[in-house]
This record gives structure tokens, sequence and C-alpha cells, in this order.
């Protein structure tokens, strides 16, 4: 399975949309026109060994939550990313059994390597 979570209306995901240029094999899901499901957050855990791993403490939300100042739990990142999407740290890029997150330079060309 190759698919990338990204938010459509991000200037970032776009630009890296077109760097990777995905074949028609991937699927692109606009997080925010098609909500993640538990089986897709729960899989983005089990490939990155944390639901931290694939949360974004810069979403805006974040501090205006007054999520900054909780001591957030595992459970309280998967609930948090499923009912607000911005909270996913993006694009997460799966293929097959590897994940990539974020826009770090690293993580993109992981990715391109992967998806070629």
């Amino acid at each position: 399975m190759k698919i990338i979570f990204y938010l459509g209306t991000c200037d970032t995901c776009t630009r890296i949309l077109k760097d990777l240029n995905p074949g028609p094999d991937v699927i692109l899901q606009d997080i925010k026109k098609e909500k993640i499901t538990e089986e897709q957050i729960d899989l983005m855990r089990n490939l990155a060994g944390s639901y931290q791993t694939v949360f974004s403490k810069v979403a805006k939300k974040y501090k205006a939550m007054g999520l900054n100042e909780l001591q957030l739990t595992e459970k309280d990142y998967r609930k948090y990313i499923l009912i607000e999407y911005t909270f996913l740290k993006r694009p997460v890029i799966i293929v097959d059994d590897k994940i990539f997150i974020g826009n770090s330079e690293k993580a993109i060309s992981d990715a391109k390597a992967a998806l070629a």
C-alpha cells in the first residue's frame, strides 16, 4: 500500500506532492476533505512507534486549546488527531511497511526513494 496523507490547502504539502510526483498506484488523501480513520491512525502508530510521533505540536490549535500546558498521553494524542486534522504532522507518507512523517528534507528524500 502506498498512501500520502496531506492537507490540500497547505503550500508546503502542495510543493512536496509536486516534488514527489506520485504515480497512479499512490492513494492521495486530503485530510481536510477525508478524515483520518481509526484504522489509519492506528496503522501510523504501529509503523511510527507512537501517536506522539505523528502529532504536530506546531499546530495553532495546540496552544489555543491549552494542550501545551497539559501532560498528554498516547490516548490523548490519538483522540486529538482523530477530532482535529491539523494535529497530524504533515505529510505522512506510507509505502508498504515504511512511514515518513513531516516535511524535513530527509523524510521527503527517503519517501521519494521508497516511492521510486
